[in-house]
């Protein structure tokens, strides 16, 4: 597939990036058109129609392929018959168009929009290992908990070391992983056969790409575009085997790293991408092959391509600022594209205020931007597992909601998430039952412990499946290349092939069951307008003609309020949450990183949980992260604060994040005093231990116009948590809580 203009004219790079924009949103309206609303990340995948050439050939009696030799013999037959694509206003050839590899590791062809499919059993996962390694003992407990994601079988997450791939080259990988293998003489060369395998695939997809430009070339009328094909496809020629040399050849390499990992299981960690890029921007500019502008158009091609995670700005190991023109040049990128970006902005106490005063006036001008990964609390955090703090400072921000040490850390984050609200539910229907416990808080607190504690067992046992059958099944096949180990040791990194495993563990719906217990406390104990029997009862009946019941126990002072009871409860469950994960390792012996993160899907965890003490209907959306619920204040430029002082208040601070979400209206902003007031609540949330930042700057018009009718503002964009989207790829009950958000807090 290629696009192609009619102009003779020649475009400007503005031109150039708009036409990205207008490409990048018929891709989406067909996206929705094909495959229905996508409830997450916007990936950078684009929507393919024609039949593909291609059938895994199995090595499992089921019919699958499971393995990193099936897989690489694959993945290379894959990409052989994969789909080209070159936009001629883009400076960058590649693009990606399925999730996954169908027919490998459990995975299938996309399912279009009105076909049928038979709906798998999620007591038989995961389905990216083979039926036999399957932990279906498990789930019984999982199931009951309500452990929304056990993590286990889940790829990807950890941050890779993209400058081991810049240095080296497609070519030198393929030497690196031969040299290896010959030098370990490994019994069973499974590992390095099925890397090579991957490496020749990604080369044969270059060169087709090359032959697919010069062909375009040949036939585009437009001087400047044809120029631009021959470039991309003299670029992909050297890269076939060579390192990147210039800029627009790393951001070139990035591309079709970028295109390999999202298509295997939807990695999406990039890396410190103003320090991988500046070398190359600084001996361009000193060389005069680029200006400011022709590199922002480069970084607009990179990020057309996918929407993959980085971070601008932090730390170097001895503390100096990492700001550089580069930095400046991503944010510019962004704005200047004004689609969806995953870019994060690592804020520190003696940052470049500069450039935090652009990220913060691109997201007042565009309604999102950069979310804001907190140092103090994160760099802190991570230091009390161990590490000394010139380490910590190299992690950087490169997924959701998670920073990872680029490739020597095995930190499996935002893959598990634990429901914090059911085992409240079980604490009460356990009281309930049994007539000799007292009927007090301290005994529903002690279920409640017991309960929570079981639930984050039944994980820790499934890290040490994990840990044990990942790489023999579904292994880092991509991201093994850019990690510092695997290659050497003929390790997958989740087995052993990187030096640090802390496996990440996300607990969820803190506010539902902080103000839960607030409720129960002083409508039930303190002021007796309940009995314990009959809040189980209205509980049971989803407050059936009880609304003045409900509204009772929802109307007391709210987590977030500030010196509440529901703040005390807050804190208590969020201390109890992470001594139980940090303080003993799994069975085994890893390490168990805790943090509160609940990702976009709170309507769809609360679809699973009856009423709830704090007046929430049954099947009703749970809190968000560790946000306050919305409403908890009526002011908005107090509740602002408000909420910052209650996020950081919970953070479990052992490296792990626990983001803060801020809606903000654009009056409201004006209100507290403009850009530099929100300048300093950034600064201060980090001062105050916070982890991360996301924010939008949207007016309540704008959003209600949308949310009733998406095709009103088909460009808006909208950071959901970690992570951004264009608003009407969402679904209407995926959109629902962050619209409550907006209007609640704008």
């Amino acid at each position: 597939m290629s696009q192609t203009t009619p102009s003779q004219d020649e475009p400007t790079y503005q031109q150039r990036i708009d036409a990205l924009r207008q490409t990048k949103a018929e891709h989406t309206a067909l996206k929705i058109e094909l495959f229905g609303h996508f409830d997450t990340d916007d990936h950078g995948y684009i929507p393919w129609t024609d039949p593909i050439p291609f059938k895994a050939v199995p090595n499992h009696p089921s019919g699958g392929c499971w393995g990193i030799r099936g897989i690489g013999e694959n993945f290379r037959r894959w990409l052989e018959a994969h789909p080209l694509y070159i936009h001629p206003m883009s400076s960058l050839a590649g693009a990606w168009v399925y999730k996954s590899i169908p027919g490998v590791a459990g995975h299938d062809w996309p399912r279009v929009r009105g076909q049928e499919r038979p709906r798998r059993n999620r007591d038989d996962g995961p389905t990216s290992w083979r039926p036999e390694d399957r932990p279906r003992h498990l789930f019984p407990l999982i199931r009951k908990y309500n452990i929304y994601n056990h993590g286990m079988g889940a790829p990807n997450h950890l941050g890779p070391d993209m400058t081991i791939g810049l240095r080296l080259g497609w070519g030198g990988l393929l030497d690196k992983v031969r040299y290896y293998r010959a030098l370990n003489r490994p019994t069973d060369t499974s590992f390095y056969d099925g890397e090579e395998q991957l490496i020749l695939g990604v080369q044969t997809w270059i060169r087709r790409h090359v032959e697919l430009a010069q062909s375009m070339a040949e036939a585009e009328p437009n001087p400047t575009l044809r120029e631009n094909l021959r470039t991309i496809a003299e670029v992909n020629d050297w890269l076939v085997e060579g390192a990147p040399r210039t800029l627009r050849e790393a951001c070139q390499f990035l591309v079709w790293f970028q295109s390999i990992d999202r298509m295997w299981g939807l990695g999406g960690a990039m890396g410190q991408l103003d320090e991988l890029l500046r070398p190359y921007y600084e001996a361009d500019l000193a060389a005069g092959r680029e200006t400011d502008e022709s590199v922002v158009w480069h970084l607009a091609s990179l990020f057309f391509n996918d929407p993959h995670y980085s971070q601008i700005g932090g730390q170097a190991p001895d503390g100096r600022d990492l700001t550089s023109p580069m930095s400046f040049l991503v944010l510019e990128a962004m704005h200047r594209l004004r689609t969806p970006a995953n870019i994060a902005l690592r804020v520190h106490e003696g940052m470049d205020r500069e450039l935090l005063r652009r990220a913060v006036t691109y997201i007042c001008e565009d309604g999102t931007g950069v979310s804001f990964a907190c140092s103090k609390g994160l760099d802190e955090g991570f230091c009390r597992n161990g590490h000394p703090l010139p380490l910590a400072r190299m992690r950087a921000k490169v997924g959701c909601n998670w920073t990872a040490l680029p490739g020597v850390e095995y930190c499996l984050q935002d893959v598990t998430r634990v429901c914090l609200v059911t085992p409240l539910l079980l604490a009460l229907d356990d009281i309930l039952a049994d007539a000799s416990v007292p009927r007090t808080m301290e005994s529903l607190w002690e279920r409640y412990a017991h309960h929570l504690g079981i639930a984050v067992d039944v994980v820790k046992e499934g890290k040490d499946l994990h840990m044990e059958r990942q790489a023999s099944n579904w292994p880092e096949i991509v991201l093994n290349l850019f990690c510092h180990g695997p290659i050497e040791r003929g390790v997958d990194a989740s087995a052993g092939g990187v030096d640090i495993v802390d496996l990440a563990m996300d607990g969820i719906g803190l506010a539902t069951v902080a103000d839960s217990f607030a409720a129960i406390e002083q409508r039930v104990v303190q002021e007796g307008r309940l009995t314990w029997e009959e809040l189980g009862e209205h509980l049971r009946n989803d407050f059936a003609g009880a609304e003045h019941i409900r509204l009772m126990l929802h109307n007391i002072p709210r987590y977030g309020a500030g010196g509440t009871r529901a703040d005390w409860w807050a804190k208590r469950v969020a201390d109890c949450w992470s001594h139980l994960v940090r303080d003993t390792p799994t069975p085994k012996g890893f390490v168990c990183i805790p943090g509160m993160f609940s990702h976009g899907g709170t309507a769809r965890y609360g679809e699973r949980l009856g009423a709830t003490p704090n007046g929430r209907h049954a099947g009703e959306a749970l809190s968000h992260s560790a946000d306050p619920d919305p409403g908890f204040l009526q002011v908005g430029n107090v509740a602002a604060t408000a909420k910052a002082s209650a996020v950081a208040a919970v953070q479990p601070r052992w490296g792990n994040t626990t983001p803060l979400q801020i809606e903000l209206d654009q009056s409201l902003v004006k209100s507290l005093g403009g850009i530099e007031a929100v300048e300093n609540l950034i600064l201060a949330h980090n001062a105050q231990g916070g982890t991360l930042i996301n924010m939008n700057v949207l007016s309540k018009e704008q959003i209600l116009e949308a949310h009733a009718d998406p095709s009103t503002h088909p460009d808006l964009v909208i950071r959901v948590t970690g992570y951004s989207a264009y608003f009407r790829s969402l679904s209407r009950e995926y959109r629902q809580p962050i619209v409550d958000r907006i209007l609640a807090e704008g």
